[in-house]
């Protein structure tokens, strides 16, 4: 179970996180009482689904940060997909990263990636999955056809 660290915005997060896959749900929200040490009926620990995987929020305090040695790694169906997570998960102060990599507002990392991406660098044939790599290694949000057309040797790809 992925156990992850807010300050203060466990039960925010994930609320938010559970609209945007299916078969997601918070599960429980423990609260802090009066000996503390959060403010009383603040969430303390938050356990919830995403996708059908477990998590567990905590409530720890200003203690510690997310940074890039963890991210949450979403592979995505198509380019539809990629775009809607995308904008969910960088907007309203997320920060969009390179080669799919963003932060979303708490400051957790997220790589969407979608399937293409790992089927055209599994190509046998170096130079078109070298092709892909490179397109994809200037990109910020990942565009399926640019790696498409990168993998067949489009002249305007990357």
């Amino acid at each position: 179970t992925t156990y992850l660290w807010f300050d203060g915005a466990a039960e925010q997060a994930a609320e938010y996180y559970t609209t945007l896959f299916p078969d997601s749900r918070i599960t429980h929200i423990a609260r802090y009482g009066k000996a503390g040490p959060g403010p009383e009926g603040s969430a303390m620990i938050v356990n919830f689904v995403l996708a059908g995987q477990e998590f567990i929020a905590l409530n720890g305090g200003p203690h510690f940060r997310f940074n890039e040695a963890i991210s949450l790694f979403v592979t995505c169906e198509d380019q539809q997909e990629v775009d809607r997570l995308w904008e969910r998960l960088a907007s309203d102060g997320g920060a969009p990263s390179m080669c799919g990599w963003l932060k979303d507002r708490w400051g957790l990392s997220w790589q969407i990636i979608p399937k293409a991406l790992m089927e055209l660098m599994s190509d046998p044939d170096p130079a078109r999955s070298g092709r892909v790599m490179q397109a994809m290694l200037g990109m910020q949000k990942i565009d399926v056809a640019a790696l498409r057309a990168a993998h067949a040797g489009a002249s305007d790809a990357a």
